[in-house]
Formats: structure tokens, C-alpha cells, sequence
């Protein structure tokens, strides 16, 4: 059922809540701590860049990094958001979301069924990133973020990738999480119902590296691959 939001209060280690980052469904839900924040963006790498072009809404999936309170999103430089964000004064309007789905929750009856999840949504101006140091130290945190240590063990871009290689940068500013946890809310009138309910896990396993045919010889898997 959708309620009315009430603008949450502020907690120290927090983000200040805005009109965007208050949810008008389940607002209780809503959380605006650095710490949440950080910890949902950092375990996935995969994000939803939302835009308008030519007056209709776009959104891509793209890579992603955070170092510290600011969001790294890669991409090509022929691709026309990343284009739009080096061109346009101030920058590029975005919306950038991350979603874990951490749980199927089945109910005994079909309107109740749900999923327990986290995810983040950051408003904010995206800039295209010129600084050549910077670009360089944003690619080794998309590829680290990915692979921790991996960036160490590939060979840097170099000129020619570079030039090809777009990077947009978003801060941490208008920020906000959604959380679903816990069980089934099924109506007291259904629990006697011959239905199974209850939640079924979901979560992210790697399979068994598999190696290039063409390796050098004498190369070895890395001990990192093992950690992931």
C-alpha cells in the first residue's frame, strides 16, 4: 500500500534526504548512511545510468567504480551520454541505480509475493573526467572494483585506449538505499492455506576460472582469482 513520505531525519553519518531521494512507497525503508550506501555500491559493479536524450528517457547498463564519495562510470567515448557529459554546461543530468536481489519471497498468495533486495539511487551531474591522471586512476579502480588486485596484473591502457576509453564522474551527494529484509507478510486469513511459503536465498557464486588457450607459457592462475 502506498503511503504518504515523510522526510526522514538526518543521521550524522548521513546523506541530507531531498525530494528525489524519499520514496513515496514504503518510505520506512529508506536509508540515507554513508556507511549502507557504501556497502551496497561496493559489492556490485554493474549499474543503471538513467538520462534524458532528445526529450526521451535512456537508460544503459554500464561498470562502475566508488572512491570515496564519488562514483566513476566507464564507457566509450562514442557513446552519446558520456559525449553529453563532457559537452553540456553544467554537466550531464543523471540518475544512477545498484540493486542486489538477496531473497524470493514467497507468500500463499500471489499479491504478497516479493523480494528482499538493496539498492541505491543517486541523483547528481555527471562530468566527463580530462584529467589524465585521474582517468588513469578511475580505470584502475573500475577494473579493481571488479577484480580486486587486477589493475597490478594487466597491462595499463595505453594512448590510443585511452583517447577511446570515455569516463564520467558522479559525487555522492543526493544519495539515498532501499532495503527489503525478513519473511512473508501474508494475510492472517491465508496462513491455513495449503500453500508452501517462506524465502529462498539469492546469491552471487563464481564458477571455476577457465584459461586462455593462448597463455604464455608458465603462467599461472593468480591467487587473487582465488579470493573472489
Amino acid at each position: 500500500m502506498q503511503g504518504t513520505a515523510q522526510t526522514p531525519s538526518q543521521p550524522e553519518t548521513g546523506y541530507t534526504p531531498t525530494d528525489r531521494t524519499v520514496p513515496t512507497r514504503s518510505p520506512d525503508r529508506a536509508s540515507y548512511d554513508k556507511d549502507l550506501v557504501h556497502a551496497i555500491l561496493d559489492e556490485a559493479y554493474v549499474c543503471h545510468l538513467g538520462f534524458v536524450r532528445d526529450g526521451a528517457p535512456v537508460v544503459l547498463p554500464t561498470l562502475y567504480a566508488r572512491v570515496g564519495e564519488r562514483l566513476y562510470v566507464h564507457g566509450s567515448t562514442g557513446s552519446r551520454p558520456l559525449r553529453a557529459a563532457g559537452q553540456a554546461d553544467p554537466g550531464l543530468e543523471v540518475c544512477l541505480t545498484v540493486t542486489h536481489v538477496d531473497g524470493l519471497v514467497l507468500a500463499r498468495s500471489a499479491f504478497h509475493h516479493s523480494i528482499n533486495y538493496r539498492s541505491v539511487v543517486v541523483h547528481g551531474v555527471a562530468h566527463d573526467v580530462t584529467d589524465p591522471e585521474e582517468k588513469r586512476q578511475a580505470l584502475d579502480a573500475l577494473v579493481d572494483h571488479v577484480v580486486p588486485g587486477r589493475s597490478a596484473d594487466s597491462r595499463p591502457a595505453n594512448k590510443k585506449e585511452l583517447a577511446a576509453t570515455a569516463v564520467i564522474r558522479l559525487e555522492l551527494d543526493e544519495v539515498s538505499a532501499k532495503l527489503r529484509t525478513g519473511g512473508v507478510n501474508d494475510e492472517p486469513e491465508d496462513l491455513a492455506l495449503p500453500h508452501w511459503a517462506g524465502v529462498v536465498p539469492v546469491r552471487r557464486t563464481y564458477g571455476t576460472p577457465v584459461s586462455d588457450p593462448d597463455l604464455a607459457p608458465g603462467t599461472e592462475l593468480p591467487g587473487y582469482l582465488g579470493a573472489l
